[in-house]
């Protein structure tokens, strides 16, 4: 694995809030102060230099990158108010998005960029938010589908430490989203099987807009075997199997008619994978070593 560092954004200091902090709360500097940090600051002790990755997952991405690293880059800068860092993984390409990515971290601050020798979005996510030393990790798709201003949403419950992750859904009912009908049922037929199969919580597994605390991150990676599309089903499945909160925040979308998403492939890759938790959890896998006692007393095995 190649990686490209730039420096990172000094960060403000913050104060954790109490997990039972509304999610919505609003996130300023002033709430994030924090005497501990400005201790640290006086005695010569290092502060942490990022508390949010945003992860930006690329396969042959050269035309879309640099606008949309540039868009976020702009978003960020002017809007988040803690120390951010966004990260590049290039998976594998053949085109010009390696020296692209590498352009960006030359010429903005803030900005990584890291180059893997194997194809996956699940293995880019993997491997950036393993090697991050930020208190939140993110993602979302290059094309910034998204609306950039549910980002902060996204974080909120977070960096409160009221929820454990946070995901973006187009299946709420505020949610607005663009996109062939053939998608729209495809994704409502794939999550409802999800809720009938496994008796999930949340509405939207598929969207490429995600966030989870570094320290829930630790615990559930090390169990997520799929290293593809599947990746966030079983992601969110294993969490919520683990007892953490998972937070939703309906989001405006708008479909990229350039997807890279080969859909029949992933239709099959999503159903083996589904089988193949669904048979996982009936032998009792996929429990964190924390997350033991709670479904033991609990009897779900």
């Amino acid at each position: 694995m190649s990686k490209k560092r730039r420096g990172l954004r000094p960060t403000d200091a913050r104060r954790r809030f109490a997990p039972g902090t509304p999610p919505a709360a609003r996130l300023t500097a002033g709430h994030l102060l924090a005497p501990s940090w400005a201790r640290d600051l006086a005695s010569g002790r290092p502060a942490k230099t990022a508390v949010v990755d945003v992860v930006i997952p690329v396969f042959n991405e050269e035309r879309a990158l640099s606008a949309s690293v540039h868009r976020l880059w702009a978003y960020l800068e002017a809007q988040l108010p803690v120390a951010w860092r966004i990260v590049i993984a290039d998976n594998a390409s053949t085109d010009q998005t390696w020296l692209a990515a590498q352009h960006l971290t030359d010429t903005l601050p803030h900005v990584e960029a890291i180059h893997l020798d194997r194809k996956g979005r699940g293995l880019a996510l993997k491997t950036a938010w393993l090697n991050s030393d930020a208190d939140v990790l993110s993602y979302m798709d290059v094309d910034l589908s998204t609306n950039l201003e549910s980002f902060l949403p996204l974080l909120a419950p977070l960096l409160t430490g009221h929820s454990d992750v946070a995901i973006g859904t187009r299946l709420a009912p505020r949610a607005r989203v663009t996109r062939q009908l053939k998608r729209e049922v495809l994704s409502r037929g794939y999550n409802g099987l999800i809720r009938t199969g496994f008796g999930a919580g949340f509405s939207d597994a598929q969207c490429g807009f995600k966030a989870i605390r570094a320290s829930a991150a630790r615990k559930l990676l090390p169990l997520v075997e799929d290293c593809s599309w599947f990746f966030d089903t079983e992601l969110l499945l294993l969490a919520e199997r683990n007892g953490m909160r998972i937070f939703e925040v309906p989001v405006d979308w708008v479909e990229d008619l350039d997807s890279r998403v080969v859909i029949r492939r992933t239709v099959a890759e999503d159903l083996q994978g589904l089988w193949r938790l669904r048979r996982a959890f009936w032998r009792g896998d996929g429990v964190t070593r924390d997350g033991v006692g709670d479904l033991l007393a609990s009897g779900l095995t």
